[in-house]
């Protein structure tokens, strides 16, 4: 039985649709779900229903009884998440969890990160799931190219970019293709104790992603390059809440000091396929065709 976290989320739902067309049976995949109302499309499926919460300990314990694999889907609550998911780890250890893969963090070796806040938790989680002697796969993805219209804000094309990331580069992927991947991964055998690396196969700096909008749209995108300083005096300015700019500001430092900066090949021989390039991507965002 494979068991799917996050199950009503982009990642987890998407996942789970490309389980179905790599020919794995629904009454083999089991979706972890808060309120099983938002998941009665996946219940239509076939997909077999368990209700569990990252934050009750017992109900995971319940929910993760005869699963063979569990995807841990790393949780959207970043202020408990570790706590969150050392509850998955621990139930899942209990309840005789043979392989747990986990939605990590692509970490750039030698450089200090600008968003601990993210990035400590998937340390923790990841130490978590070693020490206890489960059978591991960590799946460090890269910077979603999904997170770039929210940074961008909704006017974009009339605004411009307007991020303090400077040239810095990033090997952006769509969820779409993670999910793609992490289902090859959960469908196939030998990834026992493995870390992948979910990257791009190619950087952009966001002038080079804003040339990409320009191209699309016919008309020039700017992309401005302000301090950290200024960018949170426009942003709070513009009545933006401060964690939001805050969060939005880290972010932008770590492009900016290539946190993202690492390609990899792996991703694009799980799909078989080219990644989705930005300018595909971004004609189905904002011109939807």
């Amino acid at each position: 039985m494979l068991l799917i976290t996050g199950a009503t989320g982009h990642l987890g739902k998407a996942t789970i649709h490309f389980l179905l067309k790599k020919g794995v049976s629904a009454s083999n995949i089991a979706a972890l779900v808060r309120d099983e109302a938002k998941a009665a499309d996946l219940k239509a499926l076939g997909i077999t229903l368990r209700k569990g919460d990252y934050n009750d300990p017992t109900s995971l314990e319940a929910a993760f009884q005869g699963v063979d694999k569990l995807l841990l889907v790393s949780s959207s609550d970043v202020a408990d998440r570790t706590t969150q998911h050392l509850n998955a780890v621990n139930a899942a250890q209990k309840a005789g969890v043979k392989h747990i893969l986990y939605t990590s963090f692509m970490q750039k070796q030698g450089v200090e990160t600008a968003i601990p806040f993210v990035a400590q938790s998937h340390i923790d989680t990841e130490k978590a799931i070693k020490d206890s002697g489960l059978t591991y796969t960590f799946l460090r993805n890269s910077l979603y190219m999904d997170v770039l219209p929210m940074f961008f804000g909704e006017k974009v094309l009339e605004t411009g970019i307007f991020l303090p990331s400077g040239n810095g580069k990033a090997a952006y992927v769509t969820r779409l293709d993670i999910a793609e991947g992490t289902a090859q991964i959960l469908a196939s055998d030998g990834h026992e104790n493995k870390i992948y690396d979910l990257t791009g196969t190619k950087t952009y700096t966001l002038h080079e992603i804003a040339a990409v909008l320009s191209e699309l749209s016919g008309k020039t995108v700017a992309c401005a390059d302000p301090t950290e300083e200024l960018y949170k005096q426009v942003m709070v300015g513009a009545n933006v809440h401060e964690g939001i700019v805050d969060f939005l500001a880290g972010f932008s430092k770590a492009i900016k000091n290539d946190e993202f900066d690492l390609t990899d090949n792996t991703l694009e021989s799980l799909i078989g396929r080219p990644l989705t390039t930005p300018n595909a991507y971004f004609q189905t965002v904002y011109f939807n065709q």
